[in-house]
């Protein structure tokens, strides 16, 4: 043990440290998504391999071994979300969340006022904030708007009337930056039957980003809360204050311990 602890350069701790935080970084981008599960049936396969090989069972042993043949393309369509998702994350400069600022925290206050006005009147509507993940791509298909955000001009964007209150606000850094944004829906056969083409796009905008998003059903007034991927719903203004400002600012904090 000795020996081999002298023999260790600081190049081999660099190159260890570096392929953990690699390993790392996965295990949070595929967290609580599809790709999860669809890693431990990997993982199943590699133990199913090993003991077809110690068992000599030959027809299951050649069938896996077919299947890694495959592998890696099969990943690729597999994980093709959290792959863009984690290039997506490099990509990004932006390490604090814009929201934890005092000007953040008065835009959360405008959007969760806004939200609850909303399921007061039954208006449907539907608010993504960009976190790390940049959302450029669904910003460009909507109608630009760059504007502060406000109670007055979120509930005029999604009043029934308005040309544009069909699609998702999405706002960055303090900024509507476009409405009438189109988003990706998730098609996940086991989602309840309630939910709409709004609750299913906030699943699909969280399952590929890391975004957060906000939706009020026209149905029932209720208001949901979409984050990594899953979709809490029947949210009071507490409830939304407390986890909103818990998911835009615990992370600075953990960074400035």
């Amino acid at each position: 043990m000795l020996e081999v602890i002298n023999q260790l350069r600081w190049l081999d701790v660099l190159d260890i440290v570096i392929v953990t935080i690699i390993i790392y970084r996965i295990l949070l981008i595929i967290k609580g998504t599809k790709a999860a599960k669809m890693l431990m049936g990997i993982l199943f396969l590699l133990i199913v391999s090993f003991f077809s090989k110690y068992l000599e069972l030959y027809t299951l042993d050649w069938m896996i071994s077919s299947f890694w043949g495959q592998v890696v393309v099969a990943l690729i369509v597999l994980f093709q979300p959290e792959i863009r998702r984690a290039l997506a994350q490099m990509g990004e400069t932006t390490f604090l969340q814009s929201f934890s600022s005092a000007e953040g925290l008065k835009s959360l206050e405008e959007i969760i006022r806004a939200a609850i006005s909303l399921a007061n009147k039954k208006v449907g509507a539907l608010i993504v904030i960009e976190r790390n993940v940049s959302l450029r791509e669904y910003i460009d298909i909507g109608t630009p708007l760059d504007s502060r955000v406000s109670k007055e001009l979120l509930l005029s964007i999604f009043h029934p009337t308005s040309p544009i209150h069909d699609g998702a606000v999405i706002i960055k850094n303090n900024r509507i930056m476009a409405a009438g944004c189109f988003l990706p829906i998730a098609l996940d056969a086991d989602l309840s039957k309630s939910y709409g083409t709004r609750h299913r796009a906030a699943l699909g905008i969280t399952e590929e980003t890391d975004a957060v998003a906000l939706v009020v059903s026209e149905e029932t007034g209720s208001i949901s809360l979409g984050y990594d991927g899953k979709l809490e719903t029947n949210n009071d203004i507490t409830t939304l204050r407390d986890k909103l400002t818990e998911l835009f600012t615990k992370p600075v904090k953990e960074k400035t311990s």
